[in-house]
């Protein structure tokens, strides 16, 4: 799901969301004023000998990674959909750690293409009301007035207001961090939410079976044009239910990734998830490893790809002579998502050609800093795939018209048999300064 970061993407699928944030304007990159990162990721460990401890190759590795900085990640159907990319996370009241003020939240989506937490209000019932409340926004002269956001993605937004709280993944806590509680209800939906972004994706996190949306993509914040300017339809201070008001924010009181917040192993992250057959498979357990370059088990292999990405989290893609300068890998997002009208699809917008399509593409980054890649792909029959009940596939693609956003959505698809590393923007790995992504 790819938030809007011109403004957070996210475009709707088949009881799913293509999820590519299109935030306030812009990726809340190191250049984010004061909000800049400075990480030295520096392995704290002692490479072997005779060795510097990579693996020598950016494919997927066949040993799982141990250590205290790995979680599982897995797809199924538990969700009702495929390709959705799925982990667990705690939420407490920030400084606690026990029962009634913690929930465990199941089914929660973890998607590269967006920055922060954002858990539907019905998944934390008992809990929402015990969130503390965030406010002292830019804009709002008192400066207790509770502030709340409308992220916007590719084809909606998500409403709900912004608290802070604890989240603990795996053995990792990002202490006291804002993040979106979507749907609470707490104020009404300001009209131009609604003109700028389209529709409520806030029941489409029902529809799709998901709790909410792990966003940890290469950003620390979840928008960078929102500290100079107040952005319509993004932030907004809310004097009462019914008046909430376009704001400028600080980049500490933004909606953040959790990673970023973690003590150490906070510079990025690694998917790991295996290879798929081209028929699909009825479930797949992968990894979400914290960290780059910070222990032996998420270390970046010296012969991997690095696309550098732009402060929007963007790069280009090329297909059949098209130019796609927001493009994005994005774990969010079911499919491989772009415009192809030579190719049949359903109306669901999902592709069904009449045999398997193997097609290319290239990638490289906005600035020019690596050589076009040639990255081959393919495309099957979406409704035959389905029809085998299997939750896992590499070839489901889906017509993606997105008009003047030149997006090309590298998802989950892409994602399969594959290291996937995100750096966040001004961590340094080695000689490498992010943000960017490696595989």
């Amino acid at each position: 799901m790819k938030t809007w970061k011109k403004t957070l993407w996210v475009a709707a699928a088949f009881a799913g969301i293509a999820l590519s944030a299109c935030g306030g304007g812009g990726g809340s990159s190191g250049n984010q004023g004061g909000n800049s990162v400075g990480w030295n990721a520096t392995p704290d460990w002692i490479p072997p000998p005779g060795g510097s401890g990579d693996s020598g190759s950016s494919t997927n590795s066949s040993t799982p990674a141990t250590g205290e900085n790995t979680v599982p990640v897995r797809v199924d159907k538990s969700t009702g959909n495929v390709n959705r990319l799925l982990a667990s996370i705690k939420v407490c009241v920030p400084g606690t750690q026990g029962a009634p003020q913690c929930v465990t939240v199941d089914n929660m989506l973890v998607d590269t293409g967006s920055t922060g937490v954002r858990i539907s209000a019905r998944a934390i019932p008992t809990l929402a009301p015990l969130l503390l409340t965030q406010a002292g926004a830019v804009d709002d002269k008192v400066g207790s007035a509770p502030i709340a956001e409308c992220a916007p993605f590719a084809s909606g937004y998500t409403w709900g207001s912004v608290k802070r709280t604890d989240i603990t993944i795996g053995s990792k806590t990002a202490s006291n961090i804002p993040i979106q509680v979507v749907s609470d209800g707490a104020f009404s939906t300001p009209p131009d939410c609604i003109a700028h972004n389209g529709g409520d994706l806030g029941r489409s996190l029902d529809v799709m079976g998901v709790s909410g949306i792990l966003g940890i993509d290469n950003f620390t914040g979840d928008s960078l044009d929102a500290l100079t300017k107040a952005v319509p339809g993004l932030y907004y201070y809310c004097p009462s239910q019914n008046s909430c008001v376009s704001t400028r924010m600080l980049a500490s009181k933004e909606v953040m990734n959790p990673v970023a917040a973690f003590a150490t192993d906070n510079n990025g992250m690694v998917i790991r998830l295996p290879a798929v057959p081209a028929a699909g498979q009825a479930s797949v357990t992968g990894q979400l490893v914290f960290g780059v370059g910070t222990q032996q088990n998420n270390t970046l292999p010296a012969n991997a790809t690095v696309i550098a990405l732009d402060k929007y989290g963007a790069f280009t893609t090329q297909y059949k002579g098209q130019v796609f300068n927001q493009s994005v890998i994005d774990s969010g997002t079911l499919s491989y998502a772009f415009p192809d009208n030579t190719i049949p699809y359903s109306v669901l917008d999902l592709y069904t050609p009449a045999s398997s399509l193997n097609l290319s593409a290239t990638i490289e980054p906005n600035n020019g800093s690596n050589a076009p890649l040639q990255m081959p792909f393919s495309i099957d029959n979406a409704n035959t795939l389905m029809a085998s009940g299997n939750a896992a596939f590499i070839n489901i693609g889906q017509y993606f018209s997105n008009g003047e956003d030149n997006m090309f959505l590298w998802g989950l698809p892409f994602f399969y048999g594959r290291d996937v590393y995100n750096v966040i923007g001004n961590a340094k790995v080695g000689k490498l300064t992010g943000p960017f992504v490696a595989f």
